[in-house]
């Protein structure tokens, strides 16, 4: 049983202001006299939130005012690397790091397969995220198991599941308490909080390539100057299906990323000139028989094997759109042959 931390008394800062009050003040002194944090403040901010050094009510404030006023890349930086410097796991080689925390509603998690088959053919894959945050969704840590894959709650799992399967999955409150229990505060506050989005760019095992995906366009620039600014080498920004990472077969995929410490704009065509119907209902039976290759879905196909291209055209293992969809198509056909 765990106890509540226990709130201060009303006047226990009568005479002297609390440490974090400061952080509050910056962001919600009105129109003219409010501003984003430097990066150095949101450094020091997001650090005593993860220390749990800050109230309730001033947790709630700072996480409110931030979503309205959306965070700044040097915002985002800060709060990144407070958590980057707080996570305790082992280093460990993987090839890519792969964010997701949207959930699927419309259409099944096809980027999951797509991960796979990479791990199939020998890339080490980490997966982090977070599920449940948001109601009537599919979360990734609800379909793995039924894929064969456990979840990872320590770092010895992960490194034992990147020795059986080059694939590994944690949810974010395993090597993040703090940001689990602030992203599960989306159904109480109403509202997605910074969180959301800082926790795509974390990067736990610090892989050199990253995939991140976002929901609202404006997004991808900041994670892209983010990530540049914390020093990732290799980054991919879509607007993803649902907001995880996969390509959406039905419009064009404008990938806003870095490669070699470089950033670029990289527009991929649409796959499918018709709309395509979202799913009525979830058969998981169904979905994991196309990846056993019992069954097929048009739609799954280019959303996977569109996926799997850009990965590999951040991997650096095509250098063209075309060739990127070749060798998708390729490694997917041959997924159960290794």
């Amino acid at each position: 049983m765990t106890t509540s931390r226990p709130r201060p008394q009303a006047n226990i800062y009568k005479d002297n202001e609390h440490p974090f009050a400061q952080y509050v003040r910056i962001l919600g002194k009105g129109k003219r006299g409010s501003r984003s944090l430097t990066y150095e403040e949101a450094l020091h901010a997001f650090g005593m939130i993860l220390d749990d050094e800050v109230e309730d009510v001033q947790l709630g404030a700072f996480l409110m005012l931030l979503r309205v006023k959306e965070e700044s890349v040097d915002e985002l930086a800060g709060f990144v690397q407070a958590t980057k410097d707080r996570i305790q796991l082992p280093a460990l080689q993987i090839d890519l790091d792969w964010s997701s925390y949207a959930g699927k509603r419309k259409h099944y998690p096809w980027f999951l397969l797509a991960a796979l088959t990479l791990a199939k053919h020998g890339y080490r894959i980490f997966v982090h995220g977070a599920a449940g945050h948001t109601i009537n969704r599919l979360y990734t840590e609800d379909v793995l198991p039924k894929l064969g894959h456990e979840i990872c709650h320590n770092s010895q799992q992960v490194e034992q599941a990147l020795l059986q399967h080059n694939f590994a999955y944690m949810p974010l409150a395993a090597f993040s308490p703090k940001l689990g229990d602030i992203i599960e505060m989306r159904n109480l506050m109403g509202l997605r909080s910074p969180v959301h989005t800082l926790a795509r760019l974390i990067n736990p095992l610090n892989a050199p390539v990253t995939l991140q995906a976002i929901f609202h366009p404006a997004y991808r620039a900041s994670h892209q100057q983010a990530a540049l600014r914390l020093g990732y080498q290799n980054t991919a920004v879509i607007k993803g299906e649902g907001g995880e990472f996969e390509r959406n077969p039905d419009a064009r995929t404008l990938v806003v990323g870095i490669q070699n410490s470089t950033g670029y704009e990289l527009e991929w065509p649409m796959l499918n000139p018709a709309r395509s119907d979202a799913e009525e209902a979830f058969d998981l039976d169904h979905f994991i028989a196309v990846w056993q290759g019992t069954a097929e879905h048009a739609y799954g196909y280019q959303a996977i094997t569109g996926t799997l291209a850009l990965a590999l055209y951040s991997l650096q293992k095509a250098d063209s759109i075309e060739d990127a969809l070749n060798l998708a198509q390729q490694l997917w056909q041959q997924r159960h042959e290794k």
